[in-house]
């Protein structure tokens, strides 16, 4: 490997090589073939009817519960925009998605980041805020191999935290792109399932299964929620893509979704193996949970290392690295985002060497 070639711990995004790029064409041709009309029209703004029953059925809801959008974030757009007012109070994880935070302050609300520990959301520290007066409208919780930190909420938080948007009437929203791409471990149900009070509207998405390129994601929630919703979508776009869906839905019917789960899954689980003992190895003073899936591994480094100095460091020595900074409401300063799905096995180990040399240059 030349030293000048670019090593991206930086996009959550599979490497082609994980992408069945031959299934997916069958799938597009297969989704002409036999639906024409459906395929080639204006569809319904909430999505590709079969899709949204394929995805129904899925999680035991009607397709009447179902919205699909152009990936999961418009998905997060869309329910932000439907509830959340200026000056509401949202919980958010601490870190989460910077995407999440910049859309959340572009709405102006109030936000309040609740600690991650290594099962999940502090739930006590929530109830602490709860039991102040804070009402939040909204908890936004990314509940498997969450993004930043790599970490899972436990079973024992997942009903906490259902008794507690109860108790003081907030909205979950289940944020869940992640939840299929697990290495070890038992799958945990999620709050969607568990919920008997309509508190849950959960989001999930394509992008980590299939690949970006699609664009599909989807909403499940009540279907007073989603038809609301979905009018709005009219307005906005009159109707998704619906080659991208229809395509997606023939590749999830004929069992090629399970077999692309099961590559990335692999591929992934030595990726993050890797990067661990690259880790322990080279950066002995990092401090992470390893991930039982997902796409990334959040690292604490030392106190006198500053990520605004180890990220151009890393860069002029060909790796790319996201700020832990840009995850949190404040602090990160510390800490980065490595993500391992799209470099290969052979690229991790030198990958995290020219990380450590940063270090050490930014220490010196």
């Amino acid at each position: 490997m030349t030293a000048e070639q670019l090593i991206s711990f930086a996009r959550g995004a599979p490497s082609l090589d994980i992408v069945d790029v031959e299934g997916l064409k069958a799938a597009a041709v297969r989704a002409f073939d036999a639906d024409p009309a459906g395929v080639t029209g204006y569809g319904p703004s909430a999505g590709y009817l079969p899709l949204r029953e394929w995805i129904a059925q899925k999680h035991g809801v009607g397709a009447d519960q179902v919205l699909v959008t152009n990936g999961s974030l418009q998905a997060d757009a869309f329910l932000f925009d439907h509830l959340i007012r200026p000056g509401d109070a949202v919980v958010v994880e601490h870190p989460t998605y910077d995407r999440t935070l910049l859309n959340l302050r572009r709405i102006g609300s109030e936000l309040h980041g609740i600690t991650i520990q290594p099962d999940g959301l502090d739930t006590t520290e929530l109830r602490k805020l709860l039991e102040s007066g804070v009402r939040p409208r909204l908890a936004h919780i990314i509940p498997n191999y969450q993004n930043p930190a790599g970490v899972t909420l436990s079973l024992d938080k997942r009903r906490e935290l259902l008794d507690l948007a109860v108790e003081f009437e907030f909205t979950i929203f289940e944020d869940d792109p992640y939840a299929d791409i697990r290495f070890r471990g038992e799958a945990l149900p999620s709050m969607l399932s568990l919920d008997t009070h309509n508190r849950v509207v959960h989001a999930s998405s394509f992008t980590k299964t299939v690949c970006p390129g699609v664009r599909v994601g989807y909403l499940v929630g009540p279907a007073d929620l989603i038809a609301d919703i979905a009018k709005k979508a009219t307005s906005l776009y009159i109707s998704p893509g619906m080659v991208s869906e229809a395509a997606v839905h023939q590749f999830c019917v004929s069992g090629d979704i399970d077999r692309s789960i099961a590559t990335v899954r692999r591929a992934l689980g030595e990726r993050a193996r890797v990067l661990a003992e690259a880790l322990r190895r080279h950066i002995p003073q990092a401090q992470f949970v390893e991930p039982d899936g997902g796409y990334f591994l959040w690292v604490e480094l030392p106190e006198d290392v500053e990520v605004d100095r180890l990220a151009p460091a890393a860069a002029e020595r060909g790796v790319a690295v996201v700020k832990g900074s840009d995850f949190v409401l404040d602090g990160g300063q510390h800490a980065l985002r490595l993500a391992y799905s799209a470099v290969t096995v052979d690229q991790v180990d030198e990958g995290v060497r020219r990380l450590a040399a940063a270090m050490a240059a930014v220490r010196g």
